[in-house]
């Protein structure tokens, strides 16, 4: 059986150490979302401890394609912090990579809550009355399991991968604008350029046909954990990837553009310090 304190113990260890460490999965073939998620409740507390508050909620497996190959009935979820996300306000944002082992980024919608979103949410109108503003963001993501491979369960303990979020000039939701929001976020194109050429494209589609279905996923998928913590007003949610997870290093210039939804692009630069 994993202990979920001296788990949350390794995976913070692992991290800082830059080391990589057998997915919990392999150590106990019993391991499952309950024992992950009891860690991910002890990461929360050892960051608080520290002095970092909560910023809001990141997700996984936003595609339900995937969710009977994992045998999933929802998306999973990690927290993220108030010193790992950025907000980039002029749309260009440079991030260290020195502190990570083996980086990804990934382009996502983040929304800000202006109300707490509860379960059952299904009607994406009704979340963006929730939103006070949402942008193009990127997520960075980095992975203490050799070569990538986990299950969600693995995915939910290490942090769900977090290690950033960068955040692009935010768009205020108002009300006459939501129902033009809402065909557009299910529709909208995005292109991931890497130092000026494209490399991956995608769409608003990928995060379950729509971020702000995603959203109203997060809403009822937290509320199926043991004590849970209902998404509440100022909260940011990072609703997906919008395209695969591409491998980044120092150097780089990465950029992301939306075509059919009027949200600023967003540029990172990617340093060694």
């Amino acid at each position: 059986m994993i202990d979920p304190a001296a788990a949350a113990v390794q995976i913070e260890h692992a991290y800082t150490t830059r080391r990589t460490m057998p997915p919990f999965s392999s150590q106990d073939h019993g391991f499952d979302l309950a024992t992950a998620y009891a860690i991910e409740r002890e990461l929360a507390r050892m960051r608080r401890r520290a002095g970092h508050a909560a910023a809001g909620r990141k997700v996984g497996f936003a595609n339900k394609a995937m969710w009977r190959v994992l045998k999933l009935d929802t998306l999973v979820w990690a927290h993220m912090y108030d010193d790992t996300v950025h907000d980039a306000p002029s749309g260009a944002h440079t991030l260290s990579v020195a502190p990570m082992l083996s980086p990804k980024i990934e382009p996502e919608v983040v929304v800000r809550l202006n109300a707490p979103l509860a379960a059952g949410v299904t009607d994406p109108a009704d979340v963006l009355r929730h939103v006070e503003w949402l942008a193009l963001g990127f997520e960075i993501i980095d992975c203490v399991y050799p070569e990538w491979k986990f299950q969600p369960a693995d995915f939910v303990a290490a942090y769900g991968l977090h290690t950033a979020l960068v955040v692009g000039p935010h768009r205020a939701v108002e009300a006459g604008a939501i129902p033009a929001l809402v065909d557009q976020l299910a529709a909208f194109k995005v292109r991931l350029l890497k130092n000026g050429d494209v490399a991956e494209e995608g769409s608003g589609k990928a995060a379950l046909r729509s971020p702000a279905l995603c959203a109203a996923e997060v809403a009822s998928a937290v509320m199926r954990r043991a004590d849970p913590e209902p998404l509440a007003a100022g909260e940011l949610i990072s609703t997906g990837t919008l395209t695969n997870s591409m491998p980044i290093a120092a150097g780089e210039t990465w950029r992301a553009e939306a075509d059919g939804i009027d949200l600023a692009p967003i540029a990172l630069t990617l340093s060694r310090s």
